[in-house]
């Protein structure tokens, strides 16, 4: 993502629309469990990584599949909420 264009108020991956890339702005590392977090930091969540939500469970409680990198991963909606991303304005 190129960071001289306008970036609009970050938003959770949780809330993220499908198919919107962004980039990680920041984790909220309390939110997790250290299992949670240890993974996270394992597949390469971090600041200033692209992120795109690929798809959502159809029930609302379902798990979320997001690409990172050249990786798919499927996230919990309760991890997924702790990930702030910022998109590009539009």
């Amino acid at each position: 993502m190129d960071m001289s264009l306008p970036v609009r108020a970050a938003l959770t991956l949780e809330k993220l629309p499908r198919r919107q890339r962004g980039m990680v702005a920041a984790i909220d590392w309390t939110q997790l469990a250290d299992a949670e977090a240890r993974r996270l930091r394992e597949l390469g969540f971090d600041e200033g990584v692209g992120v795109e939500v690929l798809h959502r469970a159809a029930i609302g409680r379902g798990p979320i599949a997001c690409r990172i990198g050249r990786m798919t991963v499927a996230l919990r909606r309760a991890v997924a909420g702790a990930i702030h991303v910022a998109v590009p304005a539009a």
